[in-house]
């Protein structure tokens, strides 16, 4: 397969990673590494991708989220001599604000799993896509990291580290034939916001989240909001004086 498109997805068992997958395996020939904790879920996302195409390449693998060595450990396993073309960090959870105040373990928790962890395996898969000066690094962010918010600002700080932190790569990577792409959706109708849906809350659909998400991987574009509008959206809630945005229960 030696003309085939290489791409690593970590936290591959997310909804929006699945949807990313099943339409790079449709783009031609793949051999894609799915990474994630359950080997159950990822034996069954590697035989659904498998069905999607007639010549690609599949295999999964377990890997660590929670320390720096383990996340080396699981780079290093799959990224010896290939040189890498598309690698999206997808792997998080979204936070219980009211326990990440009264448990302070879940607190780390949950601050490691959702920023620290992603910018970890970024880091040690720019080390590898430098030295072949070839490939993309995309990480999904979130909305909720553009300003902190009392309903979320565990979950939101830890996107907020990402954001800075991809900001200074693509800072580091410029001129180079390296592109960081930084994702931040607004609430998707995954599992993970199952409760949200379940109070009525608007969700986009994580089909055409996957969509955008693929495009703008593709094109090595910057930064992408999904859906679009949730730029405007948040540039407002950004720039709202403080008196006017601590009035509000968001």
């Amino acid at each position: 397969m030696a003309n085939a498109k290489r791409i690593v997805i970590v936290g591959a068992t997310s909804a929006i990673a699945i949807h990313c997958a099943r339409q790079w395996m449709r783009q031609g020939t793949v051999k894609m590494t799915l990474i994630g904790r359950d080997p159950g879920k990822l034996d069954r996302l590697a035989l659904d991708l498998r069905a999607r195409s007639g010549d690609g390449f599949v295999e999964t693998r377990i890997g660590r989220f929670d320390d720096a060595a383990g996340i080396q450990s699981t780079i290093d396993a799959i990224t010896d001599t290939e040189q890498l073309d598309i690698v999206l960090i997808a792997h998080g959870s979204l936070s219980d604000q009211a326990l990440c105040q009264s448990d302070l373990a879940m607190c780390q928790s949950e601050l490691l799993l959702n920023g620290v962890s992603p910018a970890l395996y970024a880091e040690g898969f720019v080390q590898k896509m430098q030295a072949k000066n070839h490939g993309t690094i995309a990480v999904i962010s979130s909305v909720a990291g553009d300003r902190g918010r009392k309903s979320n600002y565990v979950y939101g700080a830890a996107k907020g580290l990402l954001t800075r932190y991809m900001q200074g790569l693509q800072h580091r990577l410029a001129g180079s034939n390296v592109k960081a792409v930084l994702i931040k959706p607004g609430p998707t109708d995954t599992p993970m916001t199952a409760a949200l849906k379940s109070q009525g809350a608007k969700l986009a659909p994580v089909e055409d989240v996957a969509t955008t998400i693929v495009k703008a991987i593709d094109a090595g574009q910057a930064v992408v909001y999904v859906p679009q509008k949730w730029a405007l959206i948040m540039m407002i809630v950004q720039h709202l004086p403080k008196f006017i945005f601590n009035k509000m229960n968001i």
